[in-house]
């Protein structure tokens, strides 16, 4: 069994503020802290970052910056007639998966991310998988609008009330980017690399050895590009205790308004000891949280108590099920540089998935 590491005030204090400002320096965070070198704050964030404590710094992508074409993500939420590893063997057949959650269920239930050009054909391949009793039933929940990350108050209540979900505030602007920029081939190439906050000298060799020859220059120029015209965003993600502490769970929410919805959002467990991750769907709002497990033993109690929600639903990752918990980068390969666009093959998957088919039977 792992070490448990308890995080002391001091790692807290550095965590917060690296939380709210991943920009920052290891020098800078000196003026905040109570550490006197900048060995030490060097030292203090790599022995956190393999606890699985700090993650990054990486790069969010806004996908509505990339391309004339309208790019958004589904979050789907799949229940399956077949087990986890065949039901996976088929979704990875559609290039533009990007996470798959299973979930703490009496049902064999996959809450799954794809990247999308098109919603309908993305309900035709469920369909498909659903006709050939993989999958038994399906939602969709489209994301149209840019997702807030929210670190934890390291100093915050584990399990907070949740008292003043409506109350008045300004909320983070969550509307997606637009598309203004042309990219090349160099900025397309690389920029799946920055999600997973891979150095540019990292992105160098990796890209040598399948004979690109993009240099430093290029790279760092097209990063720049990246960020000066709002592609990317730097952040670091803390989590409020190590990994295999925590509880992960995704939470869907309605109101009869998108304002309310939005507040609630925001609102949920704010400045307390719970990470947190959302955003605006068609149908409602979506968050993704990591938490101190006795958050979510009565956390569906605590939203019943507020009528304006007409709906939730909650998902929690299964922690004995890791190896079929996986993220991959975002398939960028048919990007179209003439029109700068970037649509998905759906009728190839739909042929893949045929041949798959019919090769088990």
């Amino acid at each position: 069994m792992k070490e448990v590491h308890h995080i002391t005030n001091s790692e807290k204090k550095l965590l917060n503020i690296i939380g709210r400002n991943p920009e920052i320096s290891a020098k800078e965070l000196l003026n905040y802290t109570e550490y006197k070198w900048v060995s030490t704050v060097t030292r203090k964030l790599k022995r956190l970052k393999e606890q699985r404590i700090l993650f990054g710094p990486f790069y969010y992508i806004d996908f509505g910056k990339l391309s004339r074409n309208h790019l958004h993500k589904l979050y789907c939420v799949l229940e399956l007639d077949e087990s986890y590893e065949k039901a996976i063997s088929y979704l990875k057949l559609i290039e533009p998966l990007t996470w798959v959650f299973p979930v703490l269920s009496h049902k064999r239930i996959l809450n799954v991310v794809f990247l999308s050009s098109n919603d309908a054909e993305m309900r035709n391949l469920f369909e498909l998988l659903k006709d050939c009793n993989i999958l038994s039933d399906y939602a969709i929940h489209v994301r149209l609008h840019k997702s807030i990350i929210a670190n934890p108050n390291l100093f915050g209540d584990p399990n907070p009330p949740l008292t003043g979900l409506l109350n008045p505030r300004d909320c983070p602007d969550m509307s997606p980017g637009q598309y203004d920029t042309e990219w090349n081939e160099c900025d397309i190439q690389i920029l799946p690399y920055f999600q997973r906050g891979v150095q540019l000298i990292e992105i160098l060799r990796a890209e040598r050895k399948s004979d690109r020859t993009w240099t430093y220059k290029q790279v760092r120029y097209s990063r720049e590009k990246m960020v000066n015209n709002g592609l990317i965003e730097k952040n670091c993600i803390v989590s409020p205790y190590q990994c295999n502490q925590c509880a992960d769970f995704q939470l869907f929410l309605k109101s009869d308004d998108v304002t309310v919805t939005k507040r609630i959002l925001c609102n949920f467990a704010e400045g307390e000891r719970v990470y947190r991750e959302y955003a605006l769907c068609e149908d409602g709002g979506i968050m993704f949280c990591a938490s101190h497990p006795h958050f979510v033993t009565d956390l569906m109690e605590k939203l019943d108590q507020v009528d304006q929600i007409k709906e939730k639903e909650i998902y929690q990752l299964r922690s004995a099920s890791r190896k079929y918990n996986f993220g991959q980068l975002p398939q960028l390969k048919y990007y179209d540089f003439d029109e700068q666009t970037l649509e998905y093959p759906y009728h190839l998957y739909r042929e893949k998935i045929k041949e798959k088919l019919e090769n088990e039977r």
